[in-house]
């Protein structure tokens, strides 16, 4: 893109301020910002028009889950399943890991936090060694994805490269970046982060499939015949991926979607919740549970409300690839969004000043036609890391870890 054609795209979206620094800027400088504004989707920015407007939520109800009694007697028949469809190249995982360690003190890639306490345990190790286990149970090198982000891209390729990769095969491996948002003012006006860069963000947790699209990663699904995309989250470190047992039990279970649950450890966990929305499966925000929710039984007495997602989801590329590209919901979120001003100052705001734009995998969810709640032990496998200390912190899923026979 050159500078003309950046104007034009500039002036249809009413951006024409990006390019107030350009003649500041180097020729290296220029071409970043050219880039930048030609891979950016200024449309979201419509997104704010019906800001105002509600989103009606459905009517809930409870979505049965297949529970660890019911797994276990028929745990022969979802094995054999599993092993079939991954030894067919059938399935595949996918790692969200566009993530900072910020919150764990870090200025790296959340994946490269070192959790050993004798020796160096690095989560993306953790993760892949759980991997590793279904390669080496199966003889079958599964593809794996690893989405990164703008931040973090070339530090997680690095690192994983200088580790061998924690023993996976380099060439069953893909990287790409997760496509990013502009972020504006409240007047829909986009920031500038620096005199030759938008402020941006990832644009949400179900943004993947469309990220990996545009990567031009779907002529690896067409080639090697994949039907089912193990989605998991980088900050679980117990996390198993493409458990034989799962992907058979989510396969025979004839559904669009399967989702890795634990029971809650309270009522008022603050875990997302499997549930029915309108009749459709769909994922309940612990904040919109209500109190009547949070006290209803199922037909043996238990709370039907009871199975917390831990982001470990297998989906069928099939059922995705129905519901296109723009048929996602954006979720507009009121941020704190560092930006230069007109003076080409460097400002960072103590309180909320502009948008963010996500897609969201509760949405993904609820745009399928069925979904398998899977009840896996949650000493096992739900170690996340999201803080230093204290609650689903580096603490607990040490403890959890070597709960597991894992030495750290």
């Amino acid at each position: 893109m050159n500078r003309e054609e950046a104007i034009k795209k500039l002036e249809k979206y009413e951006q024409n301020h990006i390019l107030k620094f350009f003649d500041e800027l180097n020729e290296e400088e220029k071409e970043e910002l050219l880039k930048q504004i030609d891979e950016t989707d200024f449309s979201i920015i419509d997104t704010l028009k019906n800001k105002n407007a509600k989103n009606k939520k459905g009517e809930y109800s409870p979505l049965r889950a297949m529970q660890i009694s019911e797994i276990e007697e028929n745990k022969e028949k979802f094995h054999e399943a599993g092993v079939k469809a991954i030894k067919e190249g059938k399935t595949a995982a996918l790692l969200l890991a566009g993530g900072m360690g910020t919150r764990l003190g870090s200025d790296n890639p959340k994946g490269m936090y070192n959790i050993g306490l004798t020796k160096d345990v690095y989560i993306f190790q953790r993760i892949i060694e759980n991997l590793l286990d279904v390669v080496n149970e199966t003889g079958f090198h599964i593809r794996l994805f690893i989405m990164t982000s703008e931040k973090n891209h070339e530090a997680t390729v690095n690192f994983l490269k200088e580790h061998n990769y924690f023993g996976y095969q380099a060439d069953r491996i893909s990287f790409f970046k997760q496509d990013m948002a502009p972020a504006c003012d409240y007047e829909g006006k986009v920031y500038l982060e620096s005199k030759n860069r938008i402020a941006t963000s990832p644009n949400g947790n179900a943004g993947w499939y469309m990220s990996m699209l545009n990567a031009g990663l779907g002529e690896i699904l067409e080639s090697e015949g994949i039907e089912w995309i193990n989605v998991f989250a980088v900050d679980n470190v117990l996390q198993r991926i493409l458990s034989p047992e799962f992907v058979g039990a989510t396969i025979l279970s004839g559904v669009s979607v399967g989702s890795k649950v634990v029971r809650k450890s309270a009522p008022d966990e603050k875990v997302g919740v499997m549930c029915l929305e309108d009749g459709k499966p769909s994922i309940v925000e612990y904040y919109e549970l209500s109190e009547e929710m949070m006290n209803a039984k199922d037909e043996n007495g238990d709370p039907a409300y009871n199975y917390g997602v831990i982001l470990n989801y297998l989906f069928n590329v099939a059922e995705l690839d129905k519901i296109g590209r723009n048929n996602l919901e954006t979720h507009i979120v009121e941020k704190k969004i560092p930006y230069i001003n007109d003076a080409g100052e460097s400002i960072k705001p103590e309180e909320p000043n502009g948008y963010k734009f996500e897609q969201l995998v509760l949405d993904l969810i609820h745009m399928m036609d069925s979904c398998l709640p899977y009840e896996v032990v949650r000493e096992n496998e739900f170690a996340p890391i999201k803080n230093k200390t204290g609650v689903d912190s580096v603490e607990s899923a040490r403890k959890l870890c070597e709960l597991n026979g894992i030495a750290l």
